[in-house]
């Protein structure tokens, strides 16, 4: 797994992320990547957060921006974004459209994971819905159902000290919440375009689809920071 430490080069970070060379070198060009460090004879090394804003400018992608779209998307971004607040923000734009569920071995779920993966873990994906468990493709080779936009969060939260049981509590309070405010914002914008037509209601859906999972996201993650605050203090 990288750490914060630890160090890629540029093939390394090309296969992590399954694209290649050129296109890190083309996106370093155009600077939607900074720089690596150069190290021992000027050779660049990249860390997790290459790796993690090249993830995400590949969602950016995949969802039909184009480049100069996606230049004015990452430079409206804060510049000291960490690896996670990444991660959140690419999970954010795979919401946008329908989940990207792939199949993949076991090997090939590792490898885009960056990290041997045991049972244990694999068991803390299912939980987070990130991966299940599709069968075998013969000679003994697991295939898996992995969900492309939430695959590198959850690996992320697998470092997290929670147990398994913990992780599904987690989850079952998220989706209830997240189904409420879900169904009072959907009444909301119904109310709002009632007298309008089916391409007025159409259009608005579409557009409100991601700035409202930006704001509710943005909502809770200062929510989630002032009650972490209270409970660190409590025990201070």
């Amino acid at each position: 797994m990288t750490t914060e430490t630890e160090a890629l080069t540029i093939d390394e970070l090309a296969a992590r992320a399954g694209v290649t060379v050129r296109t890190v070198r083309f996106y370093g060009t155009k600077g939607l990547l900074p720089p690596p460090v150069l190290g021992p004879r000027r050779v660049g090394r990249y860390g997790r957060e290459h790796l993690a804003r090249l993830e995400l400018i590949e969602e950016l992608q995949s969802r039909g921006m184009t480049l100069a779209a996606i230049e004015r998307y990452l430079a409206q971004l804060p510049p000291d974004l960490s690896v996670r607040d990444l991660a959140v923000q690419r999970a954010v734009v795979a919401s946008w459209a329908p989940g990207t569920v792939e199949t993949v071995s076991r090997a090939e779920l590792e490898r885009r994971a960056g990290r041997a993966l045991g049972e244990e873990e694999l068991k803390r994906l299912a939980a987070m819905d990130v991966v299940e468990r599709a069968g075998d493709a013969g000679a003994d080779e697991e295939l898996f159902l992995v969900d492309a936009g939430l695959l590198r969060l959850g690996v992320e939260l697998l470092d997290v000290p929670l147990s398994h049981e913990s992780v599904l509590a987690a989850r079952a309070v998220l989706t209830e919440h997240s189904r409420a405010a879900a169904r009072e914002l959907s009444r909301l914008l119904r109310d709002a375009v009632a007298d309008g037509d089916t391409r007025d209601r159409r259009s608005l859906s579409a557009r409100m689809h991601p700035l409202v999972v930006q704001a509710l996201l943005t909502t809770f993650q200062r929510s989630l920071k002032e009650e972490l605050r209270e409970w660190l203090d409590e025990d201070g």
